[in-house]
């Protein structure tokens, strides 16, 4: 059974993979992962956050040792919070790099023009074969255009673009108001793959000490859904590669999204739940399934139930709405 595939240029032994999580940090789990088949290693995110708080810090304690900016630092977590801060990040890609024999994704999680995109060319450097850009950005200026943040997005990747030779993927949020034709001038931009979608951690609201609170939860593969939709949509009208990442769980939840047009998939919430070695089992479990359908490979099914057939996608996804209202009866 051919479960090879092809993603960001990079040839996969198969078209699963972590996503960026913590799991990574750890070089007995990555060795781990390779074990079970991972198709890549995708690295945990350098936050923006994390390489200016450094870069101020130099500043303010050659310039003034007084912390002056405390109040703007306060929001985000001390930077002995984070796993790895930028230059063990960049080690531990070098050392990743020298003990596994499959491709090494890097990953930068950035809203902002700035000094930090030139830390993708240190990335670059240290030997990563691919990145992945995650633009987290919530518009919460309700005067903000949804152009802007649109616009936001392309000047990040551009720069990114011009400091780096190695491909990239950009990891989209699902709430554009016209995500086909976002990932059109992404696509027009030069990204090598597009990742659908980032997952935004709602906080919730602690009604005694008057807070928000944040609340980490695992995803459920009924988030899927979303994302098998627009892998569907776009599957055939862009260049880029599709990945689809989040709700992601089972052999089942892999078929469904390569046959709507993703090129690989990656998983996070189950490997946090099930270890490394879980993504053996899903890996697997889609050989022999692929077998026991009479499949030769992913390539043969791959793109089977997107909507590149149908001359008028809205019109399809509006009678689908309205044949699931009239499905629930009183």
């Amino acid at each position: 059974m051919n479960l090879s595939t092809t993603y960001l240029g990079l040839k996969l032994n198969n078209p699963v993979m972590p996503g960026a999580s913590p799991l990574v940090d750890q070089l007995d789990n990555v060795r781990r992962l390779e074990d079970a088949g991972a198709a890549a290693i995708v690295m945990h995110s350098l936050f923006e956050e994390q390489i200016t708080s450094e870069q101020i810090s130099e500043f303010y304690h050659t310039e003034n040792p007084a912390e002056s900016f405390s109040e703007a630092t306060s929001y985000f977590p001390q930077m002995e919070d984070y796993a790895l801060g930028p230059d063990r990040y960049l080690e531990q890609i070098g050392k990743i790099k020298s003990m596994v024999d499959i491709p090494v994704i890097g990953s930068i999680n950035g809203t902002s023009l700035g000094g930090w995109t030139e830390h993708a060319r240190l990335i670059e450097q240290a030997g990563a074969d691919a990145l992945e850009l995650n633009v987290y950005y919530i518009a919460t200026d309700p005067d903000e255009p949804g152009t802007s943040v649109e616009s936001r997005t392309l000047y990040i990747l551009q720069a990114v673009r011009d400091a780096v030779g190695i491909p990239i993927s950009v990891k989209l949020s699902p709430y554009f108001s016209s995500p086909g034709h976002f990932a059109k001038q992404l696509d027009a931009m030069g990204a090598a793959g597009l990742v659908l979608f980032n997952r935004f951690y709602q906080p919730d609201i602690d009604i005694e000490e008057l807070e928000a609170a944040p609340r980490l939860e695992l995803s459920n593969s009924t988030e899927l859904r979303l994302r098998l939709r627009w892998a569907a949509i776009l599957h055939d009208r862009i260049k880029a590669d599709i990945a689809v990442g989040g709700g992601i769980h089972t052999v089942e939840d892999i078929i469904k999204a390569i046959m709507c047009g993703a090129t690989v998939t990656q998983v996070v919430s189950s490997l946090l739940k099930y270890g490394p070695s879980h993504i053996g089992d899903l890996i697997s479990g889609l050989g022999r399934w692929l077998e026991e359908h009479d499949y030769e490979s992913v390539d043969q099914m791959r793109g089977s139930m997107s909507l590149r057939h149908c001359p008028d996608p809205s019109a399809f996804e509006r009678a689908n709405y309205l044949r699931v209202l009239q499905l629930w009866k009183v």
